[in-house]
């Protein structure tokens, strides 16, 4: 059965803005280019470097690459992500061509992810079925005291409300991991959104406003009804707005890393039954955890109980709309984009869709997806040639070496997939281990020998560095 939701998620981290280093404009459709590390194409000479130094050493680039319809920036690490996500694109797809891998394998889970995101006539007969059980549990509620178990099940799902939490490392004892809880439940990106009276600010919650009501119409909602619940959801997230900490005072490390038990926790912020809240996540009372902004949460413990139970009821079923939204037929992925996109982020035009069910994919389920990756980058899935090992082939290293003429052998075994690789590998004894690495080139072939040294998952990663594609 394909798998029906999929959770968006690039993680890709420290992303440059455009024009932050030179680059050479290397096209995201070409699977390599040699480039130098220093192109002449970059500089603008026009601009005197005492006058204007980024102008001067980056302007030609900015130039040559303005940025993309579907980008809201540009840059270096940009176009290394589009390169990847080509090579990401070729193993989804090779997996989502048939339907009989095996169950359970990651082939087949990545297949299936894939295929289903791209699935869009079911999607849009699914309509708003898949969120139906959360509907259902939100609508099922009959008191705020079921609020701490009910976000505790929302939180575990990934599904933002109220506040954050996390599992993160103790950032004074590095040997262990703890719980994190901190600000959250807005629905725009952070309190100056909602407190500030410029007019550019007065003028996103005004379309933030029309946003939240336009997703409840979509869901079902009767125009009139709709508004009157998207004012009720920004009057409540106004209010969490004002108790949260600044943008500059989240900064500071020290001031955000208090350790708290449930003892203090409730002496400090009563009013929400944390007990049943931490209960229900798995974590013992005696438990220390960080609570990163303690007056967010000594005023969350006093709004909670007295909020009315509808208010609670709409906020948290435009959160799970908001949430789901990307993955939701049509009508809710395009008004998501034009206010999310759009609006916050100046984007005209959203990606093609399989660039987005990619980073789904790549997002949910990685790990799956990286060893596909793997295999198919390090191991002849693209034309190009390996080759960093301890013999090397001098023919193989001019080029020409296309996909299928490369073969992979542990021993004597030919292996064709990661799992096979890694299991094979496993099963060699420790200590130096030659692995095979067979070239077929008009009917002949050679073979290159890779050292690698130790065994288990070590021996892989060992291999992904020796031999390159």
């Amino acid at each position: 059965m394909r798998l029906r939701m999929f959770v968006l998620s690039l993680g890709l981290a420290a992303m440059p803005l455009r024009g932050e280093g030179p680059a050479t404009a290397v096209k995201s459709t070409e699977a390599t280019k040699t480039s130098r590390a220093l192109d002449p194409a970059s500089f603008d000479a026009s601009a005197k470097p005492c006058d204007d130094f980024y102008q001067h050493a980056v302007g030609g680039w900015i130039k040559a690459n303005p940025v993309p319809a579907d980008k809201a920036r540009w840059g270096a690490f940009e176009e290394l992500a589009d390169r990847n996500r080509l090579v990401l694109k070729s193993v989804v797809e090779e997996a989502s061509a048939k339907t009989d891998w095996p169950k359970g394998s990651v082939r087949q889970k990545v297949g299936d992810f894939y295929a289903a995101g791209l699935d869009e006539a079911a999607i849009e007969k699914a309509g708003l079925k898949p969120l139906e059980p959360w509907l259902k549990k939100i609508e099922a509620l009959k008191g705020t005291e079921e609020l701490p178990s009910f976000l505790a099940v929302f939180h575990l799902s990934r599904l933002p409300s109220g506040f954050m939490l996390t599992v993160a490392q103790d950032q004074k004892n590095s040997t262990r991991y703890i719980p994190s809880m901190g600000q959250g439940g807005l629905g725009l990106p952070d309190r100056d959104y909602y407190l500030k009276d410029d007019a550019k600010s007065k003028e996103i919650r005004e379309k933030y406003l029309a946003h939240v009501a336009k997703t409840l119409e979509l869901a079902g909602d009767t125009p009139e009804a709709a508004k009157a619940e998207a004012e009720s959801i920004l009057a409540f997230e106004t209010a969490t707005a004002k108790t949260c900490r600044t943008r500059v005072e989240l900064r500071d490390p020290v001031k955000n890393y208090n350790l708290r038990t449930l003892a203090n926790l409730e002496k400090d912020a009563p009013g929400f039954d944390w007990k049943a809240y931490l209960g229900a996540l798995g974590v013992s009372p005696a438990q220390e955890m960080n609570v990163r902004q303690p007056e967010f949460f000594k005023a969350f413990g006093e709004r909670a109980p007295k909020t009315p139970l509808a208010v609670w009821k709409t906020y948290l079923r435009w959160h799970l709309l908001r949430s789901a939204a990307p993955y939701l037929p049509k009508r809710f992925e395009e008004e998501a984009f034009a206010f999310q996109g759009t609006v916050l982020n100046g984007v005209p035009q959203q990606e093609e869709r399989w660039k987005r069910v990619v980073a789904a994919t790549d997002g949910a389920i990685g790990e799956a997806l990286g060893q596909e990756a793997q295999l198919a980058d390090f191991f002849g899935v693209k034309e190009g040639v390996l080759v960093k090992s301890v013999e090397k082939d001098s023919a193989a290293e001019k080029g020409g070496i296309k996909a299928g003429d490369v073969v992979v052998k542990v021993g004597d075994s030919k292996v064709a997939s990661t799992e096979e690789i890694t299991k094979a590998l496993r099963s060699l004894k420790s200590g130096k281990t030659t692995l095979n690495v067979v070239v077929v080139r008009n009917k002949k072939e050679t073979t290159i020998a890779v050292t690698i040294e130790g065994q288990g998952s070590g021996l892989f990663r060992s291999v992904a560095a020796a031999v390159r594609v």
